[in-house]
């Protein structure tokens, strides 16, 4: 039996799904989560060791390209649902890996319930994507505003980090993943996504000491519930910096790098015996990547806009890099995506018997992707990286 055809007899049956007591009973002992995993190539590539390959994954590659996610979803009445069913999200964790050859499996979560589990008010507007019906607007709310407890408020996360580990049988490694404190704080102070986060810029130049105590309590939470995770069973992590890159470059370190500093120098270096590496990925980030290696990350996930071959003389030895396809070249046609596909192997350059790469698109995968690409791409870097 495949290690795909595995993960498929493992996804819930319909009318499983939710009743979380009869689907645990479908999945392996917890204590099988302990070991390492089978395929450990996304692992080792990230702590820089040799590799069999240039391992996989896709930002977003549980998502709305896939019609089984789309049926799921339906299921599930609306996305927050979703998020917040242990079993569910489960069920979406496996689905990439049940197509596709991949490395890594990613918890399928949202990186705005933290500041749902701080009381914001999170929910999903037909549409208009995320919003909060208490953005921080006001001094007091600001004040006031404190660090979740995962356990007691993120509860729903942690289950599905264990039900997802236990699934996936040592099969491949689980990442958790988080929204960095400054890329959370955009949400919280708008209120939802932004074209210009006009507001949380205005914040951060009228009154930075409002800024700095909510990125305070950001970094606290974010390093908390990761934490958590790792403890949970999450055998890497990624945080998310998906709006540093729109910060002046003294705003940025100020603002945004510094506070993930704080997380990375809070999160458990290790866990059950084996390191847990952390990746830290600011889109638009390419101009700050030395500043970056030396927050003690282990990798840095890079955007298409970003020379990877520069970018790894840049970082020398110090980290592993992530990275970095344009998601819309898999608008293309097969053969031009296995061409890309080589490109960015050959741009980062031979392995030199060390890992260091892991091979991703350089953002979030459209929900317009054909799932037909996602395979070619897949199968193109196993074979161009194993025979290369």
């Amino acid at each position: 039996m495949t290690e795909r055809s595995e993960l498929v007899r493992h996804l819930p049956r319909e009318g499983e799904v939710g009743r979380g007591r009869v689907y645990n009973q479908r999945l392996s002992p917890p204590e099988a989560a302990m070991a390492r995993p089978k395929n450990d190539n996304f692992l080792r590539a990230l702590l820089r060791e040799p590799v069999d390959y240039t391992p996989t994954w896709l930002m977003r590659q549980a998502g709305r390209y896939l019609p089984e996610y789309n049926e799921t979803r339906r299921r599930a009445g609306n996305f927050l649902n979703l998020c917040k069913n242990p079993g569910l999200a489960c069920e979406v964790t496996l689905q990439p890996l049940a197509r596709f050859p991949l490395d890594a499996a990613i918890l399928f979560s949202d990186i705005l319930t933290v500041p749902d589990a701080m009381g914001l008010g999170l929910y999903f507007a037909e549409g208009e994507g995320p919003k909060f019906e208490r953005p921080l607007r006001e001094e007091w709310a600001i004040r006031d505003l404190a660090a979740p407890d995962p356990d007691a408020h993120l509860r729903y996360v942690l289950d599905a980090v264990r039900e997802i580990r236990r699934a996936l049988d040592n099969s491949v490694p689980l990442i958790g993943f988080s929204g960095s404190p400054f890329t959370l704080a955009c949400y919280m102070v708008e209120g939802g996504g932004s074209d210009d986060f006009r507001t949380v810029k205005t914040m951060l130049y009228d009154r930075p000491d409002l800024l700095h105590r909510i990125l305070e309590v950001n970094a606290q939470a974010v390093t908390d519930y990761l934490n958590a995770q790792i403890e949970a069973g999450a055998q890497a992590v990624q945080i998310f910096d998906t709006w540093g890159g729109m910060l002046s470059h003294a705003a940025y370190r100020e603002f945004s790098l510094a506070y993930m500093q704080r997380v990375i120098e809070g999160l458990i270096k290790s866990h059950d015996d084996e390191r847990v590496p952390c990746i830290v990925f600011t889109k638009g980030g390419g101009q700050w990547l030395e500043a970056i290696a030396a927050t003690g990350c282990d990798a840095i996930g890079v955007d298409w806009t970003t020379d990877l071959g520069e970018a790894r003389r840049r970082v020398g030895d110090k980290v592993a890099l992530q990275g970095n396809l344009d998601p819309m070249a898999l608008f293309a046609s097969n053969e031009a995506v296995a061409g890309e596909a080589r490109r960015v192997l050959d741009n980062f350059g031979p392995a030199d018997g060390k890992g260091g790469h892991v091979f991703n698109l350089g953002h979030g995968i459209s929900q317009y992707t054909a799932p037909e690409r996602v395979s070619v791409l897949v199968e193109t870097v196993r074979q161009h990286s194993r025979h290369s």
